[in-house]
C-alpha cells in the first residue's frame, strides 16, 4: 500500500493531536523512550518500586522478552498483559506501550516456529514466499501482544568482511526491494489495527563501512547512497507504506547517521516521503558520546538526535529523559520538535487499535498452536534457499553409494545453523554472559542490561540455561545434525561421520577424519563459519568482522587432506557471507551453499544433496576467488571492478583474475533449460514508457526443475557512469521434462533511472542490452532496444519493480 492516509489514519492523527494537548513536558519525552521490562518483574509479578522508577509517566515502547525469558508464548502473552495494566490503571492518562520484537527470520520470542536466517531467504528469490513468512509473523506477534518488528533489514550488504551480511537480503538493490516490499506489505497488513508495524534498517549505507568493519565511517558518495542504498527503503516507503525506519549505527561523510538531519529529513522525510516513526537502533544516542565522540554529555545527545529526526531512543533512555526534559526547558530544543515525534508515536498507539485493545487472550489453548504454525512453510524456504555452485560429473544427488563419510565441523552439529537473531541464539547469549562472557550484541554490555531478579531468571528458564547448545535446539526445535538428516533421508546408506577440526581450531582431529573418509564411496565435507553474538568460535556475527573471507584456515587443511583419498568428495557450506573458495574449489566435485537455515536447515540440506528436493536456490550475492577482490558485486561500474572491456590493459590482478568464482544469481539445478526466442513488444520506446520482453524457457533434462529467470539491462548514460550490469526483474518457472513455458517482463522504463548532473531521477534516450539468463554471469540470449525522444525527469513517477508472468506452452 502507498503512504497515503486514510481516513482511519486520519482519525488517529487527529485523536493523537488531542492526547497531546493534555500531556506534561515528562509524560511526552516517556513516550520517545523504551524499555527492557525484564527489570520490572519477580516472581510474583511486577515489581512496584521498578514500575514506579520506571513507568510514573509512561513509556512508548516495551522490547518484551530479551534476556530469554519468559520461557513460552503464553507466559510471554500473561507478562505483556500486565504491563500494559500497570500502564492503564497506575499512570496518569493511560497510555498503553507499543511492544517490539525482532522478526528477522520468524518471531524471535519462545515457542514460535524459526525460519531460515534473511540472507537464506534472499537465496530462494522468492518474494511470495517470505511474504508468506511475514503474514505469519503478523498473526504471531499480534496473538501475544506484540505490535512493532524491528525488521527488515533493508541495507545492501556488498562487503564480505563485514559480520552482519546474514542478516540482510544480499548485495542488489533489486532483489532486496522485491523482498523487502513484500516482507513489509505482509507484516503491516491491509490495516494496522491487525497488523504490526515493520521497521526497514539501517538508513543509510551501514553495510558498507569502511574496511567491513562495523559502525564504522561509511565512505559512499552522495549518488551512490542514493541510487542504491536508498532504493529498497524508497521501495518500502512508497509500495509498502513502511511505518518505522532504524538509523544506522555508523557515520556518513563524518556525522553519525543518529545526528544526521541530511538523512532524516532531507532525504527520508523530504524526498522519499516517509511519514512513520524514527526509532534509533539500540544505544544510538549514547554512541554520540562514547563511541563517535561528536557529543560530550547525554543532553548534547538528545539534543543532537531530535534535531536530526531520530523520534525514539532505544532500548532504554540515555538522553531522550531527564537530560531532553532540561534542554526543551532552556530552549536548547524547542517543545514544538518533541511534539512532532510524540505526534507520530501516539498516531501508531491509535492505529494499531491499542486503546480500544490493550490485551491479548493468553490462553495457552490458544497461542501456542499458533505459535507452532509454519513448520512447513520453514521447511520449504530452507530447502528453496540451498544453492548447488558446482556439480562435476552429477555427483549430486546422491544415489548407490553405500558407505557416506560427513566430516568437518558441522558434520554432527545442530545448533549452528540457528544464526542471532532467532531466539536459540538468545538463550545461547544469555548462557554466554550468565558464564562471564562477553557480549557483542549492541546495546546489550551484560547481564546488567536486562536487570532482571535472579531468583525470577533462575526460576524462568534455570533449566535452559543448564543445556548447551546442542540440546537446546534438539529439545525446542526437534533440530538435527546434517549426518543424522543425511542417514534419515538415505536410510539404507552407511552414513559414518568424524569431526575432522572445530570451526577455526582442532587440526589434531584431521588425520582421524582422513581415516573415516579413505573407506567411505563420497565423501560430504561439513564446512563453514559460526554466527554468535558472543566471543567464542564465531566467524561472523555483530561485531564479528574478518578480513580473510576464506574458510578458516584449519577447515582448509582438513578439505586438502580428505580429498587427497576420497573419491568423490561434496562440500556443504554453512555461512551468512560470500566465502572466498577459490582456494579449495578445485579439490571438490560438488559444492552446496546451506547458509544458516535455522530448525530445519540440515534436513533441508540433506533433501537437496539426496534429491528429495530439487535445487532451487540462487545466489543472493557474488562469491569471490580470494579476500583480496573484496568488495565485489553485480553491480560494479563500467570501467570498474571486473567490468571492464575485453583488452583493457587494466581489467585484472598481476596474481589472479578479477571476475567471481561464481557470479550473482548463480546456482544449479539437476536437470538442464534452455533459453530461446527472446522478444521485444517494440524495437524503441521512450524513456517513459515501457516495453513486454519475452523469452521461451524449456525444461531438457529428464526430471522436474525449477529455473530462476533473470533481466538484466546494460545501460549508459550522459556524463554518468552507470552499473555494468542491472537486474531488473527475475521469476521463476517450474517445469516438467520436456515441458516449456514463456516468460513475460513488462519492463518500465523508469525501474532504471539515476541521478542526473543535475540531481533529478532520469531516463535518457539512447540504446540498452536487454539480457535473459541463469544468473548475471550467463546471460544466454540479449537484444538492443533503442531509447528514443527527449531526457524524461520521472522524480514523480519512479518504478521499483517490474510485473512478470508466465504461461506453460502446449506440447
Amino acid at each position: 500500500m502507498p503512504q497515503t492516509e486514510t481516513g482511519r489514519d486520519t482519525a488517529s492523527r487527529e485523536r493523537a493531536a488531542e492526547l497531546l494537548e493534555r500531556m506534561t513536558l515528562e509524560e511526552k519525552v516517556a513516550q520517545l523512550t523504551s524499555l527492557v521490562p525484564t527489570m520490572l518483574f519477580d516472581a510474583t509479578g511486577i515489581r512496584p518500586e521498578a514500575a514506579e522508577a520506571r513507568l510514573a509517566n509512561g513509556i512508548g515502547y516495551v522490547e518484551p522478552h530479551l534476556g530469554g525469558f519468559p520461557r513460552t508464548a503464553a507466559e510471554l502473552a500473561r507478562l505483556n498483559n500486565a504491563v500494559q495494566r500497570h500502564l492503564l490503571e497506575n499512570t496518569r492518562l493511560g497510555i498503553p506501550a507499543i511492544l517490539h520484537v525482532e522478526a528477522l527470520n520468524g518471531v524471535n520470542a519462545p515457542s514460535f516456529t524459526s525460519f531460515p536466517t534473511a540472507i537464506g531467504l534472499a537465496a530462494t528469490w522468492n518474494p511470495a514466499g517470505v511474504g508468506a513468512m511475514a503474514d505469519l509473523t503478523r498473526r504471531q506477534m499480534r496473538s501475544v501482544g506484540l505490535h512493532h518488528a524491528l525488521s527488515p533489514l533493508l541495507d545492501i550488504a556488498r562487503d564480505a568482511r563485514w559480520g552482519r551480511v546474514h542478516e540482510t537480503y544480499g548485495e542488489d538493490p533489486y532483489l532486496v526491494s522485491a523482498l523487502g516490499v513484500s516482507f513489509v506489505r505482509r507484516l503491516q497488513g491491509e490495516s494496522l489495527s491487525d497488523g504490526v508495524i515493520a521497521t526497514g534498517k539501517h538508513f543509510l549505507g551501514y553495510a558498507m563501512s569502511e574496511a567491513g568493519l562495523n559502525m564504522a565511517t561509511v565512505q559512499l558518495g552522495e549518488r551512490e547512497l542514493r541510487e542504491v542504498y536508498a532504493r529498497p527503503f524508497a521501495a518500502a516507503i512508497r509500495l509498502a507504506g513502511l511505518r518505522s525506519v532504524m538509523n544506522s549505527l555508523a557515520d556518513w561523510a563524518g556525522v553519525p547517521a543518529a545526528a544526521d538531519p541530511r538523512l532524516f529529513r532531507s532525504l527520508l522525510r523530504e524526498e522519499l516521503g516517509f511519514e512513520g516513526t524514527v526509532v534509533s537502533d539500540w544505544g544510538s544516542i549514547e554512541n554520540l558520546v562514547t563511541h563517535h565522540r561528536a557529543a560530550r554529555s547525554a543532553r548534547e545527545a538528545a539534543v543532537l538526535g531530535l534535531k536530526a529526526g531520530i523520534d525514539v531512543e532505544m532500548p532504554a533512555p540515555f538522553g531522550y529523559g531527564e537530560s531532553l526534559i532540561a534542554a526543551v526547558r532552556d530552549g536548547e530544543i524547542s517543545a514544538a520538535t518533541v511534539d512532532e515525534s510524540v505526534l507520530r508515536v501516539l498516531t501508531h498507539k491509535f492505529e494499531l487499535g491499542l486503546f480500544e485493545n490493550p490485551y491479548v487472550d493468553a490462553d495457552p489453548i490458544t497461542i501456542m498452536p499458533l505459535a507452532h504454525e509454519g513448520r512447513d512453510l520453514s521447511l520449504r524456504l530452507a530447502r528453496e534457499s540451498v544453492t548447488v555452485l558446482k556439480n562435476e560429473g552429477d555427483l549430486l544427488p546422491l544415489s548407490g553409494a553405500r558407505r557416506i563419510a560427513v566430516v568437518g565441523p558441522h558434520a554432527d552439529r545442530a545448533g549452528a545453523a540457528f544464526a542471532p537473531y532467532t531466539f536459540p541464539a538468545f538463550i545461547a547469549l544469555t548462557r554466554a554472559m550468565h558464564s562471564g562472557g562477553t557480549s557483542s550484541m549492541v546495546g546489550v554490555d551484560g547481564l546488567g542490561t536486562f536487570a532482571a531478579d535472579p531468583e525470577y531468571m533462575q526460576q524462568e528458564i534455570g533449566d535452559l540455561l543448564a543445556m548447551d547448545e546442542e540440546e537446546y535446539a534438539r529439545t525446542h526445535y526437534g533440530a538435527v545434525s546434517l549426518a543424522e538428516a543425511l542417514q534419515a533421508a538415505l536410510p539404507d546408506a552407511d552414513v559414518v561421520t568424524s569431526q575432522g577440526c572445530g570451526i577455526t581450531d582442532g587440526a589434531e582431529l584431521i588425520e582421524s577424519a582422513v581415516e573415516v573418509a579413505r573407506g567411505a564411496d563420497v565423501v560430504v565435507l561439513a564446512l563453514g563459519g559460526l554466527a554468535r553474538w558472543f566471543f567464542s568460535d564465531r566467524t561472523e556475527g555483530e561485531g564479528a568482522d574478518a578480513a580473510d573471507v576464506g574458510l578458516p584456515e584449519v577447515q582448509r587443511r582438513l578439505v586438502r587432506a580428505v580429498t587427497a583419498v576420497a573419491p568423490k568428495s561434496a562440500a556443504v557450506v554453512f555461512s551468512g557471507r560470500p566465502l572466498a573458495l577459490g582456494d579449495v574449489e578445485p579439490n571438490l566435485d560438488a559444492i552446496v551453499l546451506g547458509y544458516y537455515g535455522s530448525q530445519f536447515g540440515m534436513t533441508a540440506v540433506a533433501d537437496v544433496v539426496t534429491g528429495a528436493a530439487e535445487p532451487r536456490g540462487r545466489l543472493p550475492y557474488t562469491v569471490p576467488r580470494t579476500s583480496g577482490q573484496v568488495p565485489i558485486h553485480v553491480g560494479q561500474r563500467f570501467g570498474s571492478g571486473f567490468r571492464r572491456r575485453e583488452d583493457d590493459p587494466m581489467g585484472g590482478y598481476v596474481d589472479q583474475p578479477a571476475d567471481p568464482l561464481y557470479a550473482f544469481g548463480h546456482g544449479l539445478s539437476y536437470t538442464r533449460f534452455s533459453y530461446t526466442g527472446l522478444e521485444l513488444s517494440a524495437a524503441s520506446v521512450a524513456p517513459d514508457g515501457e516495453v513486454r520482453v519475452s523469452v521461451t524457457v524449456a525444461n531438457i533434462g529428464n526430471r522436474l526443475g525449477a529455473e530462476t529467470v533473470q533481466l538484466y539491462v546494460e545501460d549508459e548514460a550522459n556524463g554518468v557512469v552507470r552499473p555494468g550490469l542491472q537486474l531488473a526483474g527475475f521469476h521463476r518457472v517450474e517445469l516438467q521434462p520436456g515441458e516449456e513455458a514463456r516468460v513475460t517482463f513488462d519492463l518500465a522504463l523508469p525501474v532504471l533511472a539515476y541521478l542526473s548532473l543535475d540531481g533529478r531521477w532520469v531516463v535518457e534516450p539512447g540504446p540498452m542490452v536487454i539480457a535473459v539468463g541463469p544468473s548475471s554471469g550467463r546471460l544466454t540470449l540479449q537484444t538492443r532496444l533503442d531509447v528514443v525522444g527527449d531526457t524524461c525527469d520521472v522524480t514523480d513517477q519512479r518504478v521499483f519493480l517490474t510485473s512478470v508472468q508466465h504461461t506453460v506452452l502446449d506440447q
